[in-house]
């Protein structure tokens, strides 16, 4: 059973950590050269069109009173408006959260489900052709850059053959009536096959050598030798005992795969034109779109913080021998 003080400790720590990421942020995007008004203000306006602008946006308090009201805007999940879009950051960190994670969540389901059956295969053949040959694949693909996999994933698939679209995430002509619509429609599938693929024959390496590794050291258990003396069958020995306890560090892998996903993979976001949470991002810091930004890297730290704190309640679940935060 979970400590509950330890659970405590550990929210309270996420909460003094979030605090920490988005204060240094507010400070760090202040520091750039020019600030926040060299993206808002135009050589051409009039003076008083620019003491207008810069009463909009607050930038004319001093800096201690915009970290405070930032601060306050923050809690009640307000980022403040764009730049750049002129709308509130948190609608368009919204929208690219969710293109995101649509991507990054469905290709860090495939990768894992086959890295970790793989992996369990693999390790448990140690020393045949088989396993020489699945290594030597794995090692290659884990080793080519992701962009340059997309490119030729991109050029042979849809340049050449013309099976799917150049980019994106929708057709020119597709119109949804909602999200569900959206994400669940034939169109959208379409889109996302080809980044998907591409991300998992880069992905499924991590979590298929981590269960091959983990495995090769469950293997050796005095446990694993008495399941075999009782006459079970090979498939129950993999399966039942051996990847149960082989699985713990895939599943901290796994959450603070799923934490860094909601940045994106950049590179792949902009080979296949995806409108993600990580493309937009750098788009953001080039625009000097300063609200965009800090709200994008806040919400990526919120994941990351909090899906470790989920790695670590789950490792309680998963192995009874884990006690945390004491008795």
């Amino acid at each position: 059973m979970v400590n509950k003080r330890y659970v405590a400790r550990r929210l309270a720590l996420m909460v003094v950590s979030l605090f920490t990421v988005i204060t240094i942020l507010f400070f760090l995007f202040r520091m750039v050269p020019g600030g926040p008004m060299s993206a808002i203000m135009s050589p051409r306006m009039s003076p008083e069109a620019q003491r207008r602008v810069i009463e909009e946006f607050g930038l004319n308090e001093p800096l201690w009173k915009q970290y405070l009201l930032y601060m306050a805007q923050v809690v009640q999940l307000d980022f403040g408006q764009s730049f750049y879009y002129s709308r509130p950051v948190t609608n368009i960190i919204g929208d690219r959260f969710i293109n995101t994670m649509s991507l990054m969540l469905t290709a860090f389901t495939i990768s894992y489900a086959f890295g970790i059956f793989f992996g369990a295969q693999l390790g448990w053949i140690r020393g045949t052709t088989k396993e020489r040959a699945g290594m030597l694949v794995v090692l290659l693909l884990r080793s080519t850059p992701v962009f340059w996999t997309g490119m030729i994933v991109l050029y042979i698939f849809s340049f050449e053959l013309g099976m799917f679209p150049l980019g994106g995430m929708r057709g020119v002509t597709a119109n949804y009536s909602g999200t569900a619509d959206k994400f669940l429609s034939v169109d959208f599938l379409y889109h996302l096959a080809l980044p998907v693929f591409t991300l998992c024959t880069y992905y499924t390496g991590l979590p298929l050598l981590l269960m091959r590794n983990n495995l090769l050291e469950v293997l050796s258990e005095d446990y694993i030798d008495t399941a075999r003396a009782k006459g079970l069958t090979n498939r129950r020995i993999l399966f039942q005992h051996a990847v149960r306890n082989a699985i713990l560090p895939v599943v901290t892998a796994f959450a603070i795969a799923v934490g860094f996903a909601v940045g994106g993979q950049v590179l792949i976001e902009t080979v296949f034109s995806w409108p993600g949470l990580g493309r937009e991002m750098v788009q953001a810091a080039l625009r000097s779109d300063y609200p965009v930004a800090q709200g994008a890297f806040a919400l990526m730290s919120f994941i990351v913080i909090t899906m470790n704190f989920i790695a670590d309640i789950a490792y309680t679940y998963l192995d009874p021998r884990v006690k945390l935060g004491g008795t």
